[in-house]
């Protein structure tokens, strides 16, 4: 693993490229040293924390694009080459580390496109230089709705910026219908969540406490440090609220701590529409001991392993032969983004030129591993079902998991839900559940 705070940013490029150029073999997987490139190559930067867990995973997953995509001879006759930029954003997010990682990527290594993890306000930053430079900045790691409000309020500046998730309020709608379904099957209405005291989960926590429909409560609402190992004092306060439907949002190994102390305490609280990254994918059983069982959590098809589309199950296993672990979010993202989305407008395209590619990019319309149908907004989001239950659409939308003694299987939407022949599993323990009907 590198070490990106002992080394040069020059420093780590190289090493970073003698690693993958000894492991990907005959693959045309560049890290830029800084000497000139051929120009019939096409390069993508990426952005991110290498080190970081985020970060890696986005890496293997844009290697594993880029492999496939050179193995059937490229894009529109071109070579991929990666170009990566270590901007530590997952230790502290610095605003200055990574806008200067990014205009590297743009000034120095003359990347064509960039693909980068840009967390909270950082975004906005990120979508500045895009603009400045005219250079396609595809940003995860910021939800938020005025970042995507900027493509339509001023699309000519910002045209540059896309995102491959959804927004804020796509998300928002998401969670929400989630919970009426539930609310509809099971009467639970009280809500609460526990959650990282950090900015990636603040519009998650907002639903939660500002956008609840009526008829729903929230009566609690948790945060902890980093590096919280006990759990007891935040079940016993949202116990003591009378939360019956808990969500949380960890992103760090406190979702295993957090998902043992569940179970041996036999809370009597549903823990569903949560994002608990470290027990998400499927061995999120073994790491807890099958103590995630009962969980119900938001999902990636192919982090859960879940046969949405055609290609799910082919990318999970791809990339789980490629680099011995199981793939997490990030590198779905970063995989289906580039192997799909992104090589499917330039081919559309018939060249990487900035203005054909934009328009090529609005005009998508294809599947992916985690999406039926991939579709980008006006304003240049991911597009989502507007009725995710509407058994016609093909529009991604918010997928819930729950762990079924060793399983992952579907809660929602509905049509997945009934599609697989699933429904609820509630821990054996008493809790509001004794009182369904």
């Amino acid at each position: 693993m590198l070490n990106s705070r002992a080394l040069t940013k020059t420093q780590s490029i190289i090493l970073v490229a003698i690693i993958i150029v000894a492991v990907v073999g005959v693959a045309a997987i560049i890290l830029w040293d800084g000497s000139s490139q051929s120009s019939d190559t096409i390069k993508i930067g990426i952005l991110a924390d290498l080190d970081g867990v985020i970060g890696s995973a986005a890496w293997k997953g844009a290697v594993l694009a880029v492999e496939q995509l050179n193995a059937e001879g490229g894009i529109i006759g071109k070579q991929v080459e990666l170009v990566g930029e270590d901007s530590d954003a997952e230790s502290g997010a610095d605003p200055v580390e990574v806008t200067q990682s990014l205009t590297r990527l743009i000034t120095i290594h003359k990347v064509d496109f960039v693909m980068g993890y840009a967390p909270g306000d950082i975004g906005f930053l990120c979508q500045e230089i895009a603009a400045q430079h005219k250079k396609i900045f595809i940003g995860t790691g910021t939800v938020s709705d005025e970042v995507c409000q900027r493509i339509i309020d001023e699309y000519d500046k910002y045209k540059y910026y896309f995102r491959p998730l959804w927004n804020q309020s796509s998300g928002r709608l998401g969670i929400i219908d989630s919970l009426l379904l539930l609310r509809e099957d099971t009467g639970f209405n009280k809500i609460g969540y526990i959650a990282e005291d950090l900015t990636w989960n603040v519009g998650h926590r907002a639903t939660i406490e500002e956008f609840l429909p009526e008829g729903f409560e929230f009566v609690y609402g948790g945060t902890f440090p980093i590096g919280t190992i006990d759990f007891g004092s935040y079940f016993a306060a949202a116990e003591s609220a009378g939360v019956e439907v808990l969500v949380p949002m960890i992103y760090s190994d406190g979702a295993i701590t957090f998902a043992k102390e569940y179970y041996d305490r036999q809370s009597p609280m549903f823990v569903y529409t949560g994002l608990a990254f470290q027990i998400s994918p499927n061995e999120g059983w073994d790491r807890t001991d099958g103590k995630c069982n009962y969980m119900a959590l938001v999902e990636f098809a192919t982090t859960a392993g879940y046969p949405l589309t055609s290609k799910t199950l082919q990318t999970l296993d791809l990339y789980e032969n490629r680099w011995n672990e199981k793939m997490r979010i990030s590198g779905s993202v970063y995989y289906d983004t580039i192997r799909f989305i992104l090589a499917d407008a330039i081919k559309r395209a018939g060249t990487i030129e900035t203005e054909e590619v934009i328009q090529a990019l609005e005009d998508t319309s294809i599947e992916t591993s985690n999406a039926k149908n991939y579709v980008f907004t006006a304003s240049h989001c991911t597009m989502m079902g507007e009725n995710p239950n509407d058994p016609e659409s093909d529009l991604p939308h918010v997928i819930i998991l729950q762990w079924q003694n060793g399983q992952q299987v579907p809660l929602y939407p509905k049509k997945i839900m009934e599609e697989a022949g699933a429904n609820y599993l509630f821990p054996d323990w008493s809790g509001p559940w004794d009182n369904i009907s």
